[in-house]
C-alpha cells in the first residue's frame, strides 16, 4: 500500500515543480511526512497546500525586491536604536512605517554627522517599503553622478533617467558629499523633476539641509532642486556620536 501511494504521489510532486508550483510542492512533502495530516479533509489540506505556494511566491518577491535594492546593511525599524542623545523621533519613524508618506509622494530627509546612522535609518525605512511591496532602489550620490555622465557616452543616459524616475522609492546616499559640476546639477534636476510628486525619495547627507542650496554652488538651479526636494519632505536630524564606535566589534551593527 505504502509502495502504490508512493508511486501516486511522486509524479504529482514532480508535476507540481514543472508547473512551478514549487512552494505547493514541498508543502506537499510536509504533509506526508506529518501524521497528524491525514486526519484533515480534502479541503483542508488543499487550502493549506495553497496557502503554503501564495506565502513561498511572496518571500520569492520580497527576495527579489531586496536584492534589486541594493541596500548595503541589513537594517529594520525595530533595530533602530532610540538613544535620547540621537534626538531621534521614535513617534515619527513608527507613523513613517506604514508607507503612507510613499502613496502621497513625499520625501524623507536624513541628516547627521558621519557615523550616527543616517544610512541604517533611510534603509531600515526603505526596508519596510519593501515589505509592503514598494520598489526601491539604493543609489550612491557620486556614484549616479558618475554612471549618468558616463551614460551619455554609451547612448545610455535617456534609459538611466527614465529607470530613475520610474522607481517607486529612489533612496539617494551621501547626497553633497562630492562637489557639483554644471553637468551634474543639470542631470541631478532632471531626477528630482521627474519623480516631483510622482514618486518619493530618500536622501541621506553629512551637511543640514540649510546648507544644501550652497553645495549645490548654483543660485537658479540649486532654487529648482530644492524646491521640489524639501518643500514636501520629512526631516529626520541626527545628533551624537558615531554609533559605529559605540558598537565597534559587533558583527550585525544597529542604529
Amino acid at each position: 500500500m505504502h509502495k502504490e501511494k508512493n508511486m501516486i504521489i511522486h509524479p504529482v510532486l514532480e508535476n507540481l515543480r514543472k508547473l512551478r508550483l514549487t512552494g505547493a510542492a514541498q508543502a506537499l512533502e510536509l504533509q506526508l511526512k506529518n501524521t497528524a495530516s491525514q486526519g484533515l479533509t480534502f479541503e483542508e489540506r488543499l487550502s493549506l497546500l495553497v496557502d503554503y505556494e501564495m506565502a513561498f511566491r511572496e518571500q520569492k518577491r520580497l527576495q527579489g525586491r531586496l536584492k534589486r535594492a541594493r541596500f548595503k546593511n541589513q537594517a529594520c525599524i525595530p533595530d533602530i536604536i532610540y538613544d535620547p542623545s540621537r534626538k531621534l523621533d521614535r513617534s515619527l519613524i513608527l507613523a513613517l512605517e506604514n508607507c503612507l508618506w510613499i502613496r502621497e509622494h513625499k520625501n524623507i530627509l536624513v541628516t547627521g554627522a558621519t557615523g550616527t546612522g543616517k544610512s541604517y535609518i533611510a534603509e531600515a525605512l526603505a526596508h519596510s517599503a519593501c515589505l509592503k511591496e514598494v520598489h526601491v532602489l539604493r543609489v550612491q550620490f557620486p556614484r549616479i553622478l558618475h554612471d549618468l555622465t558616463a551614460a551619455k557616452a554609451d547612448g545610455g543616459y535617456a534609459r538611466l533617467q527614465a529607470h530613475l524616475a520610474k522607481v517607486e522609492l529612489l533612496l539617494i546616499d551621501d547626497f553633497g558629499i562630492a562637489p557639483f559640476t554644471d553637468e551634474n546639477r543639470r542631470d541631478f534636476l532632471e531626477i528630482a523633476d521627474e519623480r516631483y510628486n510622482r514618486k518619493s525619495t530618500i536622501i541621506t547627507s553629512q551637511l543640514p539641509v540649510q546648507n544644501w542650496h550652497q553645495a549645490i554652488g548654483d543660485s537658479t538651479l540649486g532654487d529648482a532642486i530644492l524646491d521640489r526636494l524639501v518643500h514636501n519632505a520629512y526631516r529626520i536630524s541626527l545628533e551624537g556620536e558615531s554609533m559605529r564606535r559605540k558598537q565597534k566589534g559587533g558583527a550585525h551593527e544597529k542604529a
